[in-house]
């Protein structure tokens, strides 16, 4: 990402950046259910939906209806180089969650956002086939928020 790091971890522990990405590029019925501020730190957690009519067969035959997500995401504090937080999400009234940790670190004036996680679904057959198609969904999501990000960051004048 093309901002410093300081910026960058600025921007994901201010409440108004999320509410501002959730608003922007969250979709259909999304919202920010709480938002927790610490010293340089946050916890949030959101709810996106998925409709219906965009799941693939493998989902709707155990699960009708739109995928209700709860998303969590929290940063600690940066240490001038580094910050460290987790991830989460869970699907409403289905076997399926994700969870891993994410890294910031600082390279000069450019930044690198790390995520590594797990995608597990336990439904017996479909399972795998699920999970690859939710992870398919979730770095499609990922790479959009982090396009969003440094757009956000330009656009409060901190790029």
């Amino acid at each position: 990402m093309p901002a410093s790091a300081d910026k960058v971890h600025a921007a994901l522990t201010s409440e108004q950046y999320w509410k501002d990405r959730i608003e922007q590029i969250g979709g259909p019925s999304a919202s920010v259910k709480s938002i927790t501020v610490g010293d340089g730190t946050i916890d949030v957690v959101m709810t996106q939906a998925v409709p219906e009519e965009e799941l693939p067969a493998a989902v709707t035959a155990f699960k009708k209806g739109d995928l209700i997500i709860e998303r969590t995401e929290s940063w600690g504090p940066f240490d001038g180089t580094h910050a460290a937080g987790t991830f989460g999400a869970t699907v409403e009234g289905a076997p399926a969650r994700i969870t891993g940790t994410t890294t910031l670190d600082a390279t000069g004036e450019t930044t690198t956002i790390a995520l590594a996680g797990t995608t597990e679904v336990k439904v017996p057959i479909f399972g795998g086939k699920i999970e690859a198609m939710i992870s398919e969904q979730v770095l499609s999501l990922i790479d959009n928020e982090q396009d969003f990000t440094g757009n956000w960051i330009a656009a409060q004048g901190n790029g």
